[in-house]
């Protein structure tokens, strides 16, 4: 039934719209591939709506150190994980951060995107490994406690990155 409800609307575009379309079904296709990855290892997702405070905690606690005219020159208001690009907060990057994370115990953990206002919290996650993260762009991992994250970028020389707090 909707399937045929999507052919009817396909069919009324023109040829030079369909490409449109197809990027965003392989979008969508690739966000129900993420997930259903996720809950094939256990993973239980929750969303977080209200999620202004988190998001502030994060800031306050990886950006602790990096001032307000630093983060303007770095533009940290595009992509928080500029301080980690521009190199002015020490962190472990590329395969050393991956296998940081991948030795993590992670049975719970908050997962947020840039400039996205929905944090997301998964549950029973200690099966869940750096390369999970690979087909996702701006990912921000953190644990509940705030004492480490591991960031996946959407540029491949940069990232992943990942930061203890000492």
């Amino acid at each position: 039934m909707i399937r045929d409800k999507i052919n009817k609307i396909l069919n009324s575009l023109p040829e030079e719209e369909l490409e449109n379309v197809y990027c965003s079904i392989v979008m969508i296709q690739k966000d129900y591939e993420f997930k259903q990855h996720l809950h094939q290892k256990g993973v239980q997702i929750s969303e977080i709506y209200d999620a202004d405070e988190i998001i502030d905690l994060w800031d306050k606690t990886f950006a602790k150190n990096i001032n307000a005219q630093l983060k303007k020159e770095i533009h940290y208001e595009q992509f928080k994980w500029h301080i980690f690009s521009y190199k002015k907060q020490e962190c472990l990057e590329e395969d050393v951060a991956r296998k940081a994370f991948d030795n993590l115990s992670k049975d719970k953990f908050y997962v947020m995107y840039q400039g996205f206002p929905i944090i997301f919290l998964y549950t029973n996650a200690n099966e869940v490994v750096s390369k999970d993260f690979d087909s996702q762009q701006d990912i921000y991992i953190f644990d509940k406690n705030f004492t480490w994250t591991y960031v996946h970028t959407h540029e491949s020389m940069c990232g992943p990155y990942f930061y203890k707090v000492i």
